[in-house]
């Protein structure tokens, strides 16, 4: 058995580079899943082999499958290649190398003061997952992935990759091969979660790959809140995160997805989110997205029931070698739906921000109303932003609107700030902040500090 060894002495089971079948039966195998999802592996690798890259995306040619690392578990003693319990529910038997990343992320401090649940995946493997007692009591569902697999086999099978078939693209096909770790969650109708649950994703290996799968179900009559955070330290090898959420929501319910991704300017994110509603029911999407040197984001949302609504709001930060290519789709079929896009960006030091949308009006779709509205700030004459929308109408009753502005940061506002005492750099990041308050404010406390923090840090210099 062979390992790799990474900055931080946490080591890799080599076994599991290369996207072979050896890797794709050894995931399966580590995991103890069912021989159907070893099976729906091996397909998606075959989809995945014959798919090419989309051609409008980032340059992608530097990504080396052979040489990612698809699965990585950390150990708790490197030296005795002990590993961790991927079903561990308390945090004090987590290793302590491990446990301090997560401290210095502040998750336990933020599940402390009001989350409902709180899940953290270092790499492929999920070192720590909790549910408070009375969210058990409500008979919600709050598991790491692979363990829905094997405690809920028909709800899990009901849903898995039925709204991210591995055919859709590329890098869903790759994700139905080598997926590992991630979230089910599943709330019974007529259960309202009050307090989010929350999940924090880093990725701390040297040329691999991370792979979770979210699957939220929230039933008739029910409600839910869910964050994620994701992170990667700085390495100077390619990494690739290809993660899948998919999220089905029932008739008269609502559901909220919040996202904070910071990943390093090595990584490739390319992931994938879509929601399905049913009847009445609601979709929010809250997502903050900075770092990783190519980003291809769109979250989709398909309003198959009448008066299904649905909200999609994003910041996004492209700096020096960044090219930010983010979006939202929204695909109305019932009746009397509507959506809202709001897209902000920042581009600097040469940074690309794309906004890449798609409005799809079914002839179902009756009385079908959608806004997107893309606002982008330049703060110099090298960096790029683009809005590239597509608006496909099949009814003659649809309201639709786009608007889209790109401009500089106002001088006098910024001379006013500095007259009462503020340096220039502190001057731009409030503005900047300000900019961005209008989806920021929509976070939960923690993590609206988490990303004006990051952004501040942005303007660091500048």
């Amino acid at each position: 058995m062979t390992f790799l060894e990474t900055p931080d002495q946490i080591h890799y089971d080599l076994r599991f580079q290369g996207l072979t079948e050896q890797t794709i039966r050894g995931i399966s195998a580590e995991l103890n899943e069912p021989e159907r999802m070893l099976q729906q592996r091996l397909d998606a690798r075959e989809i995945f082999k014959k798919i090419k890259n989309p051609d409008f995306w980032p340059e992608l040619s530097s990504i080396d499958y052979d040489k990612l690392i698809y699965y990585a578990k950390p150990s708790a003693d490197a030296g005795k290649n002990s590993s961790i319990q991927s079903s561990n529910d308390q945090r004090d038997q987590v290793p302590e190398k491990i446990k301090n990343v997560f401290d210095r992320l502040k998750i336990p401090e933020t599940e402390k003061k009001f989350l409902a649940g709180v899940g953290g995946q270092y790499d492929s493997s999920v070192v720590y997952h909790k549910l408070q007692e009375k969210r058990q009591k409500s008979w919600i569902i709050f598991l790491e992935m692979s363990e829905a697999v094997r405690q809920y086999p028909d709800l899990v099978k009901k849903h898995f990759m039925k709204l991210i078939p591995p055919t859709d693209h590329k890098f869903a096909a790759l994700h139905g091969a080598v997926w590992s770790g991630g979230t089910f969650v599943y709330v019974p109708s007529g259960v309202k979660v009050s307090d989010p649950l929350q999940a924090y994703f880093r990725m701390n290996i040297l040329f691999g790959g991370q792979f979770e799968h979210t699957l939220i179900v929230v039933e008739d009559d029910a409600e839910a809140s869910y964050i994620e955070g994701c992170s990667a330290p700085k390495y100077d090898k390619r990494s690739l995160h290809a993660g899948a959420v998919e999220i089905f929501v029932g008739k008269n319910s609502k559901m909220r997805y919040s996202s904070v991704e910071n990943w390093s300017l090595n990584t490739f994110n390319l992931n994938t989110k879509r929601a399905i509603l049913g009847e009445n029911s609601y979709m929010e999407w809250i997502s903050g997205n900075l770092g990783s040197g190519a980003t291809m984001l769109y979250p989709c949302t398909i309003l198959q029931g009448d008066n299904a609504k649905a909200d999609n709001i994003s910041v996004v930060v492209a700096s020096k070698d960044q090219h930010q290519d983010i979006g939202a789709k929204a695909i109305h079929i019932g009746k009397n739906t509507s959506s809202n896009i709001v897209s902000k960006s920042l581009s600097k030091d040469g940074g690309i921000s794309k906004y890449r949308g798609l409005i799809d009006i079914k002839a179902t779709a009756k009385n079908a109303v959608s806004s997107t509205k893309c606002d982008a700030l330049l703060l110099d004459e090298c960096s790029v932003s683009d809005t590239i929308p597509s608006i496909k109408v099949a009814t003659d009753d649809a309201t639709i609107s786009h608007e889209a502005v790109a401009g500089k940061i106002d001088t006098h506002q910024l001379f006013y700030l500095m007259s009462r005492g503020l340096s220039s750099e502190k001057a731009m990041a409030m503005i900047v902040n300000g900019f961005f308050s209008s989806v920021v404010k929509k976070l939960p406390m923690e993590y609206a500090g988490e990303l004006n923090h990051l952004i501040e840090m942005e303007m660091e210099g500048f």
